[in-house]
This record gives structure tokens, C-alpha cells and sequence, in this order.
């Protein structure tokens, strides 16, 4: 054999071993192309669904106030830290468990990718270790849901407690039941990218919360009435919300698991005409009611438009989105309203939004889009009823029992004084946080003179009154 056609043999055989994989792809129905451009478009999502966690930190920060930031981004912290390790401990394999179509399933614990797993022998849009990514980056949501509601009197270690038990266990076992193919999937329940199954889920979990708490110290009155506890941070509040908003591409977008051209962009447009909608029906609800445009009821219409559209985003056209949209927008002003009314103190609305509209959007899948009609919606009803008795009861069971052994509320002190001190020994803004009339006058880190001036005047007025 000459040296040419040696030269010739050794090429054709490297660019053998070069196509291999491709071939095998294009057995499989995905060319190489293909499944690398969809994994490639559900990792980037997963990224922006990590960004959402973000939003959430800076939204209930600012919705709350100054002396219990680091109390609020210490839980953020904790909650997407702690449920991503105990999703690929336990979480993932609960909500996937494989073949079963009964109430439970596990797959066993713990993360490992097979022969195929990196393969379209898996799945054409995503490996195996993408899935896992994409869905931790969810897992999370839940407690994050929680920490909102019950921020500002929460014991900080029973809360991490609830977190981990909530994340591990109740929500991956009650999203098996449709994304795992057990028995809700099995009867038609839909629900596209978690409006139920993610957000009513963890607004279930913080209804639980916020009924065994209780209200914040100042909050309602003896005789009724009710006393707004401004966030103290608006602007940062905003910026939550529009990371939250472009998260959501990631959320939905990610939740078509491939890059179809034609269905991702369907579901982007829907997202943000939805989340749009929701900004406008509950700027002008809100405005009509108090009479001033209220930025925080909007900024909470655009999280309502969102959730709102999450459980039917690939099957709605844009008047369908518009209207549920705008319906969610308009629901989450009456919703805040409600349940101050009946003394449920949620100080940035994650009940409203999460819950409520969550509910909604679940039911509107029957009532608008593709799959509009009177069987799916009682499907779905059906599903919203199931996941709301047992969510429910679970976060009740964790948070009592919690209540019972080591307690869930910090003390009344501790609550006045703020649980960046009580709880961190630190102040978020040790340089701009000042004393007020209903709290403790603890002035550690502040060393401006003004500052300790004005904590003395107002120590001053309090004893003469």
C-alpha cells in the first residue's frame, strides 16, 4: 500500500469517527445540529431562571423594610443554594421516577447520566445533565414564594428548616404528578410551565406560613382597621420585577424543552403581551380604587400577568393572552385587598400573585386558547383543587410542627429591633438606617452624628408621649 493511499485511509477513517455521532443523532430523529442548538437554548434559559432568583431577592427587599434586607437576602441565599443540592439529592428523582402511573414514584437518590443520557437517545432538545440544571433552577421558586410572605417575623432557622423539607419532598412529589406522567398527567390536567405546579404550589406553602405567623406587630388595629407598612426601597423593587420579567423568557421559553422557532416565540410573545397586560390591569384597577397610581399594585400586575399565563403560554393567541393577562392584573388588586381584610399580612403580595392568579391561569387554560372547552376545564379545576388540599396541608404539617417544637416566630423585641440585627448582628445600611417611633433605637454601625441625633430626639418624643 503506498503511503498516499495510507494518507487517504487514515483521513476517511478520521472523518468517520467525526460523522459517527452525527449519524447516530440522525437516527434518532435530531440532527447534530439541532440537538446541540436545543441544548444549547435550554441552558441559556436555565441561566435566565437562575436570574429569577435574583429578582426575588431584590423585589421582596424592597417591598420590606431596611432592617431586615440582610435577613431577606440571607433566605434567598439559602433557598437556591439549598435547592439545588437536595433537588439532585432526592428532587429530581422523585419528580421523574420513570414508568409509573400512580399516586408515588422515585427513581432512587442522588444524579448520574447514563451511556445515551448525553445523547438525543435522551431527549432531542436537552442531555441529561441540562434537564437536571433547567429543572433545579425551578425547584427553588417554591420556597422563594414563601420567604416573601412571611418575611419580616419568621424564625430564621425554622424557616430554613421548611425550605429544605418543602423543596426536597412536597414540591417534586406534587410535580410528578403532571411533569413526572403520574396520575393528574394521566387525565389530561395541563399545566405548560408551572402556574399551579411552581407558583399555587408555593402559595399554598406561604397561605400555610403567614395563617400559623400571624401578622406583623402594627400591622391591623383593635378596632379594624388596617396600618400600610411601606417597603422601604421602591426603585430596587422595580429592578426585582424586571429581572422577574426577563427571567420569565427563560421560565416559559425553556419549558417548550426544544428550540422550535415557531413555538418558543409563540410562547415569548404570549409571556410578555401577558405580563404587559397585567401591568396595565393593575395600574388603572388600583388607580380607580385609592385614587393614585400605586407602583407597587403594578409592579405586582406585571408578576400577576406572568404568573398568570405560565400554565398556557404555548397554547394562547394574543387577544387570549391579553385577557388573561389583563384579568390577572386586575384580580391581584382585589386579592392584596381581601386578604388584608381578613388579616392575612403578606407584605409583598406572594399570596396574591402566586396563588391567586396561579388558580387563574390553571383554570383559563379551559377557558381560553387551544385547549378551551367545559371537560378540560373541570380537568383543570380538578388539578387546581388536588394540588391546592395537599400543598396546603403539607406546609401546614411542617410549619405546626415546627411550631410546636422550636417555635417560627422571633419575639416581639426581636421583630421591633429588625432581624438583620437579631438574627446577623448586621445592618444592610449601617450608614442610612435610623431609628424609628415603633422600633428599638439600637444604633449599632451608624456613626453619623445627625444620625444618632435624630435617634435621640425621637427617643425624646416617645418618652413624653
Amino acid at each position: 500500500m503506498t503511503p498516499g493511499l495510507i494518507k487517504k485511509c487514515l483521513t476517511l477513517g478520521t472523518l468517520m469517527v467525526m460523522v459517527a455521532p452525527a449519524l447516530a443523532l440522525a437516527e434518532d430523529g435530531v440532527s447534530v445540529e439541532m440537538f446541540t442548538a436545543n441544548n444549547l437554548w435550554m441552558m441559556i434559559a436555565a441561566a435566565l431562571v437562575f436570574v429569577m432568583h435574583l429578582g426575588f431577592a431584590t423585589l421582596e427587599s424592597g417591598l420590606t423594610r431596611a432592617k431586615n434586607t440582610t435577613n431577606i437576602l440571607f433566605k434567598n441565599t439559602f433557598i437556591i443554594s439549598i435547592g439545588i443540592i437536595t433537588y439532585a439529592f432526592v428532587g429530581f428523582n422523585l419528580m421523574y421516577p420513570g414508568e409509573f402511573n400512580g399516586f408515588f414514584g422515585f427513581a432512587g437518590f442522588g444524579i448520574a447520566a447514563g451511556e445515551t443520557d448525553l445523547t438525543s437517545a435522551y431527549s432531542e432538545g436537552y442531555t441529561y445533565w441540562t434537564d437536571f440544571l433547567f429543572q433545579a433552577m425551578f425547584a427553588a421558586t417554591c420556597a422563594t414564594i414563601v420567604s416573601g410572605a412571611v418575611a419580616e417575623r419568621v424564625k430564621l432557622s425554622s424557616f430554613m428548616i421548611f425550605a429544605t423539607i418543602f423543596v426536597a419532598f412536597t414540591y417534586p412529589w406534587l410535580g410528578s404528578w403532571k411533569w413526572g406522567a403520574g396520575w393528574l398527567d394521566a387525565r389530561g390536567f395541563y399545566d405548560f410551565a408551572g402556574s399551579t405546579l411552581v407558583h399555587s404550589v408555593g402559595g399554598w406553602g406561604a397561605l400555610a406560613g403567614v395563617i400559623l405567623l400571624g401578622p406583623r406587630i402594627g400591622k391591623y388595629q383593635k378596632d379594624g382597621r388596617m396600618t400600610p407598612i411601606p417597603g422601604s426601597n421602591l426603585p430596587l423593587a422595580a429592578i426585582g420585577v424586571f429581572l422577574l420579567w426577563l427571567g420569565w423568557f427563560g421560565f416559559n421559553g425553556g419549558s417548550v424543552l426544544t428550540a422550535d422557532a415557531a413555538l418558543v416565540s409563540l410562547t415569548l410573545v404570549t409571556t410578555c403581551l401577558a405580563a404587559a397586560a397585567g401591568a396595565l390591569g393593575a395600574m388603572f384597577t388600583s388607580w380607580a380604587v385609592s385614587k393614585k397610581p400605586d407602583l407597587s399594585m403594578t409592579l405586582n400586575g406585571v408578576l400577576a400577568g406572568l404568573v398568570g399565563i405560565t400554565a398556557g403560554a404555548d397554547q394562547m393567541a394574543m387577544w387570549s393572552s391579553l385577557i388573561v393577562g389583563g384579568i390577572a392584573g386586575v384580580i391581584v388588586v382585589y386579592a392584596v385587598m381581601f386578604f388584608d381584610r381578613i388579616r392575612i399580612d403578606d407584605p409583598v403580595g406572594a399570596i396574591s400573585v402566586h396563588l391567586v392568579c396561579g388558580i387563574w391561569g390553571t383554570l383559563a387554560v379551559g377557558l381560553f386558547g387551544e385547549m378551551a372547552g367545559m371537560q378540560q376545564f373541570l380537568i383543570q379545576l380538578l388539578g387546581v383543587v388536588a394540588y391546592g388540599v395537599v400543598a396546603f396541608v403539607s406546609a401546614l404539617l411542617i410549619f405546626g410542627i415546627l411550631k410546636v417544637t422550636m417555635g417560627i416566630r422571633v419575639s416581639p423585641e426581636e421583630e421591633m429591633e429588625g432581624l438583620d440585627l437579631a438574627e446577623h448582628g448586621m445592618q444592610a445600611y449601617p450608614d442610612f438606617q435610623v431609628a424609628t417611633l415603633g422600633g428599638l433605637h439600637g444604633m449599632t454601625g451608624v456613626t453619623d452624628p445627625a444620625y444618632k441625633r435624630t435617634a435621640m430626639a425621637l427617643e425624646s418624643v416617645e418618652a413624653a408621649s
